[in-house]
């Protein structure tokens, strides 16, 4: 899995925001499907979009008024992982 390009977290609207660019779409969507499996295990559900090669992540912690959280760092920190 290539991934062409990514930018670091940052806050952007007070959620940790991050884009990747894969070479094309079944890229994106693997790792889609792999992020899937983390954030089920964590219990943590990230708000994304897809559009061809490229995801758009948003986290934030719902149940806590949709502010950064440590739950929204972890979850980050485990997509990193997965690069």
């Amino acid at each position: 899995m290539e991934k062409i390009s990514q930018e670091d977290w940052k806050v952007v609207d007070e959620k940790l925001y991050k884009k990747f660019i894969f070479s094309d779409f079944q890229e994106a969507f693997a790792f889609m499907l792999k992020v899937a499996f983390v954030a089920e295990k964590n219990n943590h559900h990230p708000r994304w979009t897809n559009e061809y090669n490229t995801l758009e992540f948003w986290l934030s912690t719902h149940d806590k008024g949709d502010i950064v959280t440590e739950k929204d760092h972890k979850l980050a920190e485990e997509i990193d992982k997965l690069r």
